[in-house]
């Protein structure tokens, strides 16, 4: 792993700055309802249309990164998200009233093209890194880790860059890129590929033959990332829009408060990305706690509407969140063949995407409900993911995940794995995995 340290350095700069691309908007949101003079649940559609384009491009840069290489299109990627966050910049400097917000929103949309082939195309490309699963956990644990330090860093440096010109944060977007973009260049060394890519048609064949077999498992963490992501950024809206109108907590002071559950999170996902290495089970036992944890939260929450109530307990539910997607990061990434990996993950961030895009406008509509339904909205979602982790992912005596596909998954195993000299055929040893 000491020889890969520069390697992820550079790896780790991508998912900061595509959250910070996307994050840093949130404490400033008010801000721009004001400046461009449209409504609370308007201003939430320039986080929903970045994700959105996201969840429907990410599947097919997974498949491009399967079939031609992880760099070839993340260097594009990160292009295309500068070229977005210049347009939104441009439009914000320029332009004034629906004009600039529409453009804005265009620029959005390019940037979630951007993005679409940015960080998800990460999560693969340190699985084909390392053999070792130990090194590949503690690896996506770094990668989660560096995507919540973004998150704590978005609403501080957000709000600090919109003190000084309001679009600013727009304007950051395209050198943060070409700093990534840079970094990626020269100092990531994708391993070769041991075989030719397969055709289209085997490529299908072999992601429908994945998802037949381990669809159980894997449709559940699709839908658990979604949740998380659902709650995290609901939350946060909810948070930025409450602590300016009814608290008038603006600029720094209001980033710094918005950090303190993102920290948690933060730190939550370091030390759970140490923690599990390659054993499944762990995975999926901490996964659940951690949406245990954030489903009560979210519950007390709920009967208690006292904004110091509210970012106390999430800051608890954050560190939930944070203790389950290395969990889900990894089961994903070690749960499949190289082969179908880019793909695989790529489902798993466009559910995440989904998540993100569903959160704000969700809680715009709902802020103006009583206090009650909203998070237990919230904490219902949350207990939903629970159940799945629970009920759907289950390791088997080989401490992988399994769809309960029972003998077929053990016959294929048993296949696959090479038999030590001496073996005698009459005897069937037991599949180490």
């Amino acid at each position: 792993m000491k020889d890969k340290k520069w390697d992820l350095v550079a790896l780790a700069s991508i998912p900061v700055i595509m959250t910070l691309g996307n994050s840093m908007l949130i404490p400033i949101l008010p801000q721009i309802e004001r400046e461009l003079k449209v409504s609370s649940f308007k201003v939430s559609m320039l986080i929903t249309v970045y994700a959105v384009v996201a969840i429907l491009l990410i599947p097919l840069a997974g498949y491009l990164s399967d079939r031609f290489g992880r760099k070839a299109v993340i260097i594009p990627s990160l292009i295309i998200a500068a070229a977005g966050g210049a347009v939104a910049g441009g439009a914000a400097w320029m332009l004034n009233g629906n004009a600039a917000y529409w453009t804005i929103l265009g620029g959005r949309l390019l940037q979630g093209i951007g993005a679409a082939g940015a960080f998800p195309i990460v999560i693969p490309l340190v699985g084909d890194m390392f053999d070792d699963e130990n090194e590949v956990s503690k690896s996506l644990g770094i990668i989660e880790t560096s995507n919540t330090f973004g998150k704590v860093l978005s609403p501080i440096l957000g709000a600090a860059l919109a003190v000084w010109i309001w679009y600013l944060p727009f304007m950051a977007i395209p050198v943060l890129c070409v700093l990534s973009l840079v970094l990626v260049i020269f100092l990531v060394k994708t391993p070769k590929k041991k075989e030719e890519p397969q055709s289209f048609p085997e490529f299908v064949s072999s992601i429908r033959s994945v998802l037949k077999e381990k669809g159980r498992w894997l449709y559940a963490i699709f839908a658990i990332g979604g949740i998380c992501m659902f709650v995290l950024f609901g939350v946060l809206f909810y948070l930025s829009e409450t602590l300016e109108s009814e608290f008038k907590l603006k600029g720094v002071m209001k980033g710094l408060v918005l950090a303190i559950p993102l920290a948690a999170l933060c730190l939550a996902s370091f030390f759970a990305g140490k923690w599990i290495g390659k054993n499944k089970t762990r995975m999926k036992w901490l996964g659940f706690t951690g949406l245990a944890v954030l489903t009560a939260s979210l519950g007390v929450i709920g009967l208690f509407d006292n904004i110091y109530v509210v970012v106390g307990l999430f800051t608890l539910g954050g560190a939930g969140i944070g203790a389950a997607l290395p969990c889900l990061d990894a089961m994903v990434t070690e749960g499949v063949d190289k082969e179908q990996r880019g793909t695989i993950t790529a489902l798993f961030s466009s559910m995440r995407f989904i998540g993100v895009s569903l959160g704000p406008p969700v809680v715009s509509l709902l802020i103006a409900s009583h206090h009650f339904l909203l998070f237990g909205i919230l904490a219902a979602s949350g207990a939903v993911g629970g159940l799945l982790t629970l009920l759907a992912i289950k390791p088997d005596k080989g401490n992988q995940p399994t769809s309960g596909s029972g003998q077929n998954h053990r016959e294929r195993d048993y296949d696959e794995v090479k038999q030590p000299s001496g073996y005698l055929p009459g005897r069937r040893k037991k599949s180490p995995l």
